[in-house]
């Protein structure tokens, strides 16, 4: 797997201060996607040790809420492999960090894939929140959090495993907004 880049200190993607893995490589190919740079697996730096241990001296610190894995795409069937082994490895060193995983794939591709798929079935039983779907340049909406089109959900995957249904995720800001009537006369 290559990677672009590793954002520290990260707040847009994801709940809390983050480290961000921007992996290379995706299928989808959304027009009007922010990230087109990413979509080549081949382009990008190795994702070695060195990467490895960059992601967990960002984890280490008390102030990091977790990691957020996006690109590309984490879930390209290239970085599958190694992505599983990246959040086995950080539910384990890091038991108390939330991971959370962009994807274009839809949550109901994923399941299916997920039956012939060890790495992926894996992956989706260890994330905490999976942001799934394409993007969408007709249903672009800037007033969504954390993602950039309407049709993309955010999914808390903790709550969807235990109840075996799709449970969306509400972070605290989410959950804190109210509709206000504002008089435009």
């Amino acid at each position: 797997m290559r990677y672009h880049n590793i954002t520290k200190a990260d707040m847009l993607n994801g709940e809390g201060l983050r480290v961000v893995l921007w992996v290379s490589g995706c299928s989808h190919e959304c027009p009007g996607c922010q990230n087109a740079l990413t979509w080549n697996p081949n382009e990008g730096l190795p994702f070695d040790e060195e990467a490895i241990k960059e992601i967990y001296q960002e984890l280490d610190q008390d102030w990091c809420d977790g990691i957020t894995l996006s690109g590309g795409d984490p879930l390209f069937l290239g970085n599958r492999e190694t992505v599983r082994n990246l959040i086995l490895n950080i539910k384990e060193k890091y038991p108390n960090k939330t991971i959370w995983c962009y994807t274009g794939y839809t949550y109901e591709t994923l399941v299916k894939q997920a039956l012939k798929d060890s790495n992926l079935n894996d992956i989706l039983n260890h994330i905490d929140v999976l942001l799934d779907g394409p993007f969408l340049m007709r249903l672009a909406d800037m007033n969504k959090h954390y993602v950039g089109s309407s049709n993309q959900r955010i999914i808390d995957m903790v709550k969807t495993r235990k109840q075996d249904e799709i449970v969306l995720y509400q972070d605290e800001e989410v959950k804190g907004f109210k509709e206000v009537n504002v008089c435009h006369a």
